[in-house]
């Protein structure tokens, strides 16, 4: 590995909250029919899932996953169901996900991100709904590019300084 693991600073639980409402505001804007839109909420859950499995689960995953279904009146359940997936599979690699560099991470959560946009078309396909477009595949990997930049943003508040403040304990 060419890259060294600097130690973080433990998150802040409020941190964490503060995330998933800017991430619930998003998808809350009015963007209309459009496939292509990234869920933010889903990107910022298995960010949260990767780097603190302990602090953020399925539980957390479940309770967006509903609010999500009532803000689109969609069938309840089915954000639910998708990002509980999500969280079980993320929790479940985090280990080994947390090894690669930033762009080899966005690798390995794109599979993930499209099993969240795969889960509620499935269940509208089986109560009657019609197949929709091409675009839905360009959420995930717009999802998947914006992981770099997620990492960057959501990890800047634990990093250390690089510069030697004899006050400080470690």
């Amino acid at each position: 590995m060419t890259n060294p693991h600097y130690l973080l600073r433990p998150v802040n639980p409020a941190f964490i909250a503060v995330t998933f409402i800017v991430a619930f505001l998003f998808n809350l804007m009015p963007w209309g029919t459009t496939l292509w839109i990234p869920d933010m909420v889903a990107l910022v859950l298995v960010f949260w899932n990767i780097h603190q499995p302990r602090k953020v689960g399925m539980g957390v995953a479940f309770l967006l996953g509903l609010l999500m279904d009532v803000h689109d009146a969609r069938l309840l359940g089915e954000h639910a169901m998708a990002y509980t997936l999500l969280a079980y599979f993320a929790i479940t690699i985090h280990r080994r996900v947390l090894w690669f560099s930033v762009y080899t991470q966005a690798l390995h959560v794109l599979p993930l991100l499209f099993i969240v946009h795969a889960v509620p078309v499935v269940i509208r396909l089986a109560m009657g709904a019609p197949l929709p477009g091409w675009q839905l595949l360009l959420a995930p990997c717009i999802e998947a590019l914006l992981w770099p930049l997620a990492t960057s943003v959501l990890l800047a508040p634990q990093r250390r300084s690089h510069d030697v403040d004899e006050t400080r304990p470690i």
